[in-house]
């Protein structure tokens, strides 16, 4: 058996991009929220915002420890399987993944303990500020992320000089063509993770009488969001499929099923691609659409997959679908964000348990959404690995076996499936005590008044009965 050590590491490396990204996205939107609930909470004194930001930063804690442990190997990554890259790259990203432990990574470590353990122990402004320390560390930490990346699908700003890169331009580099559009997309598509996280447990409190009058401050909040922030992504994507369009003309042909280049293209809901006949079977879709949404014209000519040699074409199947399930998903979060502003404005949240049962189905929604995301944008790329510079193959590790990388990747999911499990199950017992219903203990303004009672404390470590009720 013929072990491939670049399909492999390409394997490898989605499983723990993957997995890791699921984490981030989530803590991204959720450290904005609970600086939001913290603001709220101190300018108001009242005790449902406070308990809301504690349960939520407990939340956030599990999580964001989470996206730590399964980030750290994507680095290691880079010089074991993919060290020619490492080596041809280093003169930008090395600097680029440098800035993102010393502006974003140490400006977490500075906040986060602060923000976890300094409720009631540090003055109340203090702890504020620490809530927005952290969330404006993970938006930092995203910037350096996604310039790295986008400058890998869009590379511009340098030169290659004896097969090494050199940077020419740090500003060309960084703000590179697509990572405006990238930030943007990946900025909301946090605060919809976030958002419909929070709108789906709220719900679920709602449904068990859980903390009724917190919950559905929450919920109320979350879904005004939800209605504004889901067309608001619609939109963007549209820009960042017409930048995609320009620079990446392969990907769009894949994602669209195009193999013709011509005008009056249809927008395909459904076919088969067949990448050996170069053609797509059972064909259905809406007469011109995608002439349209590219060029605004119905007319419009879009280049198809058979201008490009065969060996520089992406996986048309799994970029074709992807793109789909990523699209399908945002069409059912504006709807679903729509309908929950409408209960909002009548005001019959509570008394609307099938709108509040489809919340609790949506909270995988957005996990899956932007991992469908992800796989259009990275597999659209191949066989690149900066696109248009260096292909994967060019890339890998020369030395490297296809055994090797195998051996290590049944270790990641291992260890992984450890993480995960963990972490699971630390969030479910999190959520099963959820939000105290007990009076805070303190002033307007969250000062400590007094420590809790013996009674007191044993009460708020016990969930409310009607929460386990089916």
């Amino acid at each position: 058996m013929d072990l491939d050590p670049v399909f492999l590491s390409r394997l490898q490396f989605a499983f723990v991009v993957s997995f890791h990204a699921i984490f981030p996205v989530f803590t991204i939107g959720l450290a904005s929220y609970i600086a939001v609930l913290e603001t709220i909470s101190l300018k108001t004194g009242s005790p449902h915002w406070e308990r809301l930001a504690a349960f939520w930063t407990k939340v956030f804690a599990v999580v964001f420890g989470m996206g730590v442990v399964s980030g750290l190997v994507m680095a290691f990554q880079f010089g074991t399987n993919w060290s020619n890259f490492a080596y041809a790259s280093s003169n930008f990203l090395g600097p680029i993944l440098a800035y993102e432990v010393v502006t974003a990574f140490f400006l977490e470590a500075a906040f986060l303990g602060v923000l976890l353990f300094g409720r009631g122990k540090v003055p109340p402004g203090l702890h504020l500020l620490s809530a927005y320390m952290v969330a404006i560390g993970t938006f930092i930490s995203s910037f350096w992320i996604l310039s790295a990346n986008s400058w890998m699908q869009t590379p511009t700003g340098f030169e290659l000089r004896e097969g090494m890169v050199h940077v020419t331009s740090w500003a060309e580099a960084i703000f590179n063509p697509s990572f405006p559009y990238r930030f943007a997309h990946m900025a909301l598509a946090s605060f919809l993770t976030g958002g419909f996280v929070v709108a789906g447990v709220s719900a679920l409190y709602l449904l068990r009488g859980h903390a009724v009058e917190s919950a559905e401050r929450a919920l109320k909040m979350t879904l005004v969001l939800l209605a504004v922030i889901a067309p608001l992504q619609m939109f963007v994507g549209d820009m960042h499929g017409l930048n995609t369009l320009e620079h990446q003309p392969a990907k769009v042909a894949a994602m669209e099923g195009h193999w013709e280049t011509g005008g009056q293209v249809p927008l395909l809901l459904f076919a088969l691609p067949d990448q050996q006949a170069e053609k797509n079977h059972l064909e259905v879709g809406i007469p011109k659409l995608a002439s349209v949404i590219l060029k605004h014209d119905p007319d419009g000519v879009v280049q198809g997959l058979k201008d490009f040699a065969p060996e520089e074409r992406p996986p048309v199947a799994m970029v074709f679908w992807s793109f789909r399930v990523m699209v399908g998903i945002g069409v059912l979060m504006i709807l679903v964000g729509l309908w929950g502003a409408w209960h909002v404005w009548r005001g019959t949240l509570r008394s609307s348990p099938r709108f509040l049962r489809v919340l609790t189905w949506m909270i995988p929604a957005p996990f899956i959404a932007v991992l469908a995301g992800w796989f259009v944008t990275e597999t659209g790329r191949q066989p690149f690995l900066i696109y248009g510079v260096m292909t994967a193959e060019q890339a890998v590790t020369p030395s490297l076996q296809g055994w090797m990388v195998l051996l290590t990747m049944a270790g990641y999911v291992a260890v992984y499936a450890v993480v995960f499990t963990a972490g699971l199950h630390y969030l479910r017992k999190v959520i099963q005590h959820g939000i105290t219903e007990l009076p805070a203990h303190g002033d307007d303004r969250g000062r400590p008044k007094r420590p809790l009672s013996a009674v007191e404390i044993e009460a708020a470590s016990t969930p409310s009965p009607s929460f386990f009720q089916p």
